[in-house]
């Protein structure tokens, strides 16, 4: 990659978007620590735990629904913005609920602007960063993500000896507010004011990040992308809309379904059930989980537009997949010594390595490059809402899982499942490195297959 091209503000912009990403982690991972102390509180059933860890992903489900609505007709910038009060107002009400029900709804609101942001902030992030550092941009999104998941460890453990988990969440305001400032720097995606036939402004936002000669030039294939499909409806007839949707939606059920989620929202229990009896013990083994969710995540950052999207992805399936089939493996033998229990760890620690180097950032990259731009804001929202959905059904079913079938059975079958997926990426998935979305969309209508559309 060639850095020094492009405009410092490109990575300033980059920087503020992503911050959605901290806000998302702080909000999905805070639940992890919390519950065992909510559920004692208010004396919760296990299917009242899943039902409060599920309804930040049921508010999603609705966010990510209608931001495609909210993005397309008031812009990327604004949805975005949206999603910054929302996590302003969810984090104090959160803190302040006096029961189980206004808890959930509460975490439903929250969900509803983490749906808002984890639609519209890789999209955004597509839409205004150079090809060349695409990749790495909307990875410095899920590398936030993976950020917020370790500072909400980090707070979790801190009032973990009081059990204070309404300061678990009352504290997340800060950082929302903080971002919530931060948007006010972020100009609009060029792309969607060409959109809306407002081209003289796009060209002046492209001038800020862009270098003076490549302004015309990205123009010109905006231009020449809009007319092949002068209106929305076009490009669902014959523009080959439906296989690249088909191919988003399989990659993000991929991304959940390899079993990520029931490590972030159950990690402190997996270490329980590993042999890791106190709760602090739990939380600092949680807290590695963090530290190595946000460490690999660098990598993924640094090496995306190097290396490519697809050899990054088949090392992470194969080092997920492989992981998850020993650690089933080994709660089928028992988990008796220390030596056992550390092992145990060492396993949870080499997924969460394979998943944040793979699927954690490149699922949100392919997704909000393979839709053609008339097409991309009902692409994302559709591949996102289906995102939030298999999270639900994960988080949903996993405590059931394991304690239908035990541990054993319920990692190897996720692990099973990771190795179809494999098969699936090999198949199926095109490598984007390096290629404008404009030529993405150019390959999509001249009907080139899924796996050749970055030829």
């Amino acid at each position: 990659m060639d850095h020094k091209k492009n405009k410092p503000f490109v990575y300033i912009v980059g920087f503020a978007a992503a911050l959605t990403g901290l806000l998302f982690g702080l909000d999905t991972g805070v639940i992890s620590g919390a519950l065992p102390f909510i559920a004692k509180e208010f004396q919760l059933t296990v299917g009242e735990s899943e039902r409060l860890a599920t309804a930040v992903l049921i508010g999603a489900i609705f966010g990510t629904l209608f931001s495609g609505m909210i993005s397309r007709r008031l812009g990327r910038h604004f949805a975005i913005w949206v999603s910054a009060f929302i996590f302003c107002v969810a984090a104090i009400l959160c803190a302040l609920s006096v029961n189980l029900y206004m808890l959930i709804a509460m975490r439903v609101l929250l969900g509803i602007g983490i749906g808002l942001a984890s639609f519209t902030a890789p999209l955004y992030l597509s839409e205004i960063a150079p090809k060349n550092v695409r990749g790495a941009l909307i990875a410095l999104f899920q590398f936030m993500i993976t950020i917020g998941i370790f500072v909400s460890y980090l707070t979790d453990t801190l009032f973990t000896p009081t059990g204070d988990w309404r300061w678990m969440f009352g504290i997340t305001f800060f950082p929302a507010f903080a971002m919530f400032m931060a948007v006010l720097i972020l100009p609009k995606s060029p792309r969607w004011l060409m959109l809306q036939g407002r081209a003289d402004e796009a060209r002046a936002v492209l001038g800020r990040v862009r270098s003076h000669d490549e302004i015309d030039e990205e123009i010109s294939e905006i231009e020449n992308a809009l007319n092949k499909t002068h209106r929305f409806r076009d490009v669902f007839h014959g523009t080959g809309f439906l296989k690249v949707l088909i191919l988003g939606i399989a990659l993000q059920m991929i991304q959940q379904f390899s079993g990520i989620n029931t490590i972030i929202y159950y990690a402190p229990s997996i270490f329980k059930m590993a042999g890791f009896i106190s709760p602090m013990a739990q939380m600092y083994a949680t807290i590695l989980v963090g530290t190595v969710n946000v460490l690999t995540t660098i990598i993924a950052v640094m090496y995306v537009d190097k290396w490519g999207r697809k050899p990054i992805l088949y090392f992470g399936l194969i080092t997920t997949s492989f992981s998850l089939l020993f650690l089933g493996y080994l709660f089928h033998i028992g988990i008796h010594t220390e030596v056992a229990q550390y092992l145990a760890m060492a396993l949870v620690l080499t997924f969460i390595f394979g998943f944040a180097v793979s699927l954690g950032p490149i699922a949100w990259i392919i997704c909000a490059e393979i839709f053609p731009l008339q097409g991309r804001d009902a692409g994302v929202a559709v591949t996102t809402a289906t995102n939030w959905i298999s999270n639900a059904i994960v988080v949903a079913t996993f405590l059931t899982l394991v304690s239908a079938f035990g541990p054993a059975s319920t990692f190897g079958f996720f692990g099973l499942l990771g190795l179809i997926s494999l098969a699936i990426v090999i198949r199926f998935i095109p490598e984007t490195k390096g290629v404008s979305l404009e030529k993405i969309e150019a390959n999509l209508l001249a009907g080139k297959a899924c796996r050749h559309l970055g030829d």
